[in-house]
């Protein structure tokens, strides 16, 4: 099996390469290795991925037109799985110009890729950013998503939009997986996770949202690969009894599926501070803040239909996820 990934020096991209690269799979990455934070880590990660003689690397922006469908053309793909995209929501609203270029004009070049070059299954990442204003919980792929609130999240809304229109004139199989707050070893600097370990173990200040009346579904980055690997191999359908009358937003009468992929174990954030400060053995110095633009107060994965079609739901809890991540972070950063 032939499989492209895009953002492929970043965590959750790292992560997948290395397991399927792990299970025989050629593997064919590209990344702009931007400096949206330490291009450094995203270096230190594909050293990791290099050695294996069926990995392939390529320094590619998804928004370069040409070379994306150059690369397309020779590389034959069985599967495309895109996670290559201006991430984080706080920084939408600084730079929306970022999101716009890289998570719809390069997701554009993704679709018109698969169309035109016989790819048999697109799989990509939305996020859970997308339930933007709902309350309802747990959150369910079956609720309309109709409301953001950052502009992160309307682009990845776009997204499952415009793979919904491919998979309906052209037949493409898609599938979107809505992640709900990865974390891990390898993560991204400008998570929770990270900045507070790194802030707690400097002796610096922590900030804290909402006064930390905040809860968090956390995923830890393993399960996340586990339901995304298994995910890969089920090739959407239509749904035969989706009906335009009462349409489900969670299926289609094209070959289009929709996942959550979250632990579907709340966290309050307070409680996951408290597992963090004992597992490095020293107490957090506290920012208390309010809520922040684009940030939601709480978010719960309802993955029931992931459960149903691929036998699995994640099941580390964060205890253990935290312990992992700090024993990488120390060994990382030679603490």
């Amino acid at each position: 099996m032939n499989v492209f990934v895009t953002g492929v020096a970043g965590f959750i991209g790292f992560h997948l390469a290395r397991r399927l690269l792990e299970d025989g799979v050629n593997v064919y990455g590209i990344d702009n290795l931007n400096a949206y934070y330490d291009p450094a880590l995203k270096q230190d990660r594909l050293k990791l991925l290099e050695p294996y003689p069926k990995f392939r690397f390529e320094k590619l922006d998804l928004t370069d037109r040409s070379g994306m469908e150059r690369v397309f053309k020779e590389g034959r793909f069985d599967v495309v799985v895109n996670l290559a995209a201006q991430a984080g929501v706080r920084y939408s609203i600084e730079n929306p110009f970022a999101y716009i270029d890289s998570n719809l004009v390069g997701f554009l070049h993704i679709l018109e890729g698969c169309r035109h070059n016989a790819v048999s299954h697109l799989v990509y990442a939305s996020s859970s950013s997308v339930y933007g204003a709902n309350t309802k919980m747990p959150f369910s792929v079956h609720d309309n998503v109709d409301h953001p609130i950052s502009l992160y999240a309307a682009t990845k809304k776009a997204n499952e939009l415009m793979a919904h229109t491919y998979a309906s004139l052209y037949g493409l199989p898609c599938t979107g997986l809505r992640f709900f707050t990865v974390y891990g070893p390898w993560g991204r600097p400008d998570m929770a996770l990270f900045k507070f370990t790194k802030a707690i173990l400097n002796d610096d200040t922590i900030d804290i949202y909402n006064y930390g009346k905040m809860q968090r579904d956390f995923t830890y980055v393993d399960d996340i690969i586990e339901g995304m690997v298994r995910v890969m191999s089920l090739i959407p359908e239509p749904d035969q009894s989706w009906g335009g009358s009462h349409p489900d937003p969670g299926s289609s009468f094209a070959p289009y599926k929709i996942y959550n992929i979250g632990g579907s174990r709340p966290v309050d954030l307070m409680h996951f501070i408290g597992v963090l400060e004992k597992t490095l053995g020293s107490q957090a110095k506290k920012n208390m803040l309010p809520l922040q633009q684009g940030d939601v107060k709480a978010t719960y994965a309802d993955v029931q239909d992931l459960e149903s079609a691929v036998h699995f739901r994640p099941q580390i809890t964060i205890e253990t996820g935290i312990q992992k991540f700090v024993e990488w972070y120390r060994g990382y950063y030679r603490l």
